[in-house]
């Protein structure tokens, strides 16, 4: 793996904004930077593929051993919580991707946690950087098949979820959930589905119905980007818990058990030494004197604490109420000053492509920038 400095195009923001990305820029600065480009070998991509496969079959281990060991409480999930998870569980209701980030020096790939609920940076990992590619390198490859992937498992899903298919989000204003839903829909209205999308204070709730939408009528199935941790505690989160409802959630209750810091302390519990894993434990960092602390719900790299012996740096947020889970640092290189972390999406549990975000720092926030990247055929 290597940094690859490169000129942007000149046109890129109207590029990518007519794409989709109207999130392009944070603030002042590019969030979508094609002023460089990660470059893998064939063989490096082999690995990272077969190593994301690993770590997925790790997980459906460790959600088995959670609920058979009942281990919801040191997640900080409450008992009704637990027990909509079992049932969904059992019942294998449809679940569509995640993101696995990884560190990787060039030598070995580390999880550092898994978006199992709620993955965002999707339209850039699947749609942007394909585009990007075929501009500037055509004759080069990306480790990137989400769009077909997605569309063939809302295929398989077609007979068995009524119409509409309805997608929900909660923007904050930056355009990003809602382009992430918008991009989702369409690729499962090629799939044959009709879809609408609705943000999430537009579910109401009747008695008669269920769960409905702005103008009452009656949601069956919805793909919401949303956490779970926070439906479960909203005014109707009851109503979600109770499985007489009939109405299909995706991502289903069950992927609490992966969104949580805490699965990484229990996948080196039941794992340990593991090529693919680092040290963790649960809220105690029992002698780990160089950890992250990193709150069990946080997201976007919200009030992680990075505690070397030179001293401790920690992000900003509204997390950590819920217990900790201290992990090992993890070896992510420094090129040019830029920490890069890789997403690795699957796809109904399959290898499906690749994204980079990389920061300055080690923690990547919501400021991090994505990077696109390409590998070489053939190239060793």
């Amino acid at each position: 793996m290597r940094r690859v400095a490169i000129d942007p195009r000149p046109t890129w923001a109207d590029d990518v904004r007519a794409l989709g990305l109207v999130y392009c820029y944070t603030g002042d600065r590019p969030y979508w930077d094609e002023s460089a480009y990660y470059e893998f070998t064939a063989a490096e991509i082999d690995r990272l593929e077969a190593a994301t496969r690993e770590l997925h079959r790790l997980c459906l281990e460790a959600g088995q051993h959670i609920i058979d060991k009942n281990r919801f409480g040191e997640l900080g999930i409450s008992f009704a919580t637990s027990e909509a998870i079992r049932r969904a569980w059992d019942a294998e209701p449809p679940a569509l991707y995640g993101r696995f980030d990884l560190a990787y020096d060039g030598h070995d790939i580390k999880l550092l946690e898994y978006n199992a609920d709620t993955p965002t940076a999707l339209l850039e990992a699947s749609v942007i950087q394909w585009y990007w590619l075929q501009e500037r390198f055509p004759d080069a490859d990306q480790f990137n098949s989400l769009h077909d992937q997605l569309i063939a498992k809302w295929r398989e899903l077609r007979n068995s979820l009524p119409d509409p298919l309805y997608f929900a989000h909660a923007d904050q204003g930056t355009g990003e959930d809602l382009m992430t839903v918008t991009y989702l829909s369409e690729t499962a209205m090629q799939a044959g589905f009709e879809t609408r999308i609705l943000a999430m204070d537009q579910i109401g709730w009747n008695a008669q119905a269920g769960f409905v939408d702005f103008e009452d009528r009656p949601i069956r199935s919805i793909f919401k980007l949303y956490p779970w941790e926070w439906m479960v505690h909203e005014a109707f989160g009851g109503h979600v818990l109770d499985a007489r409802q009939g109405i299909t959630w995706i991502e289903p209750i069950w992927k609490m058990l992966w969104s949580n810091k805490g699965l990484l302390a229990i996948l080196w519990d039941l794992f340990p030494g593991h090529r693919n894993l680092l040290p963790a434990r649960l809220h105690d960092p029992a002698g780990m004197t160089t950890h992250v602390r990193k709150p069990l719900f946080s997201r976007e790299g919200a009030n992680v604490s990075v505690v070397t012996p030179s001293g401790t740096t920690v992000t900003p947020g509204d997390y950590g109420a819920e217990g900790f889970v201290y992990q090992a640092i993890a070896p992510i290189p420094c090129l040019e000053g830029n920490y890069p972390v890789l997403g690795s999406w699957v796809v109904d549990g399959e290898p499906a492509g690749l994204g980079v975000r990389e920061s300055h720092d080690l923690v990547t926030t919501n400021t991090s920038r994505f990077v696109p990247h390409l590998f070489l055929s053939g190239n060793d």
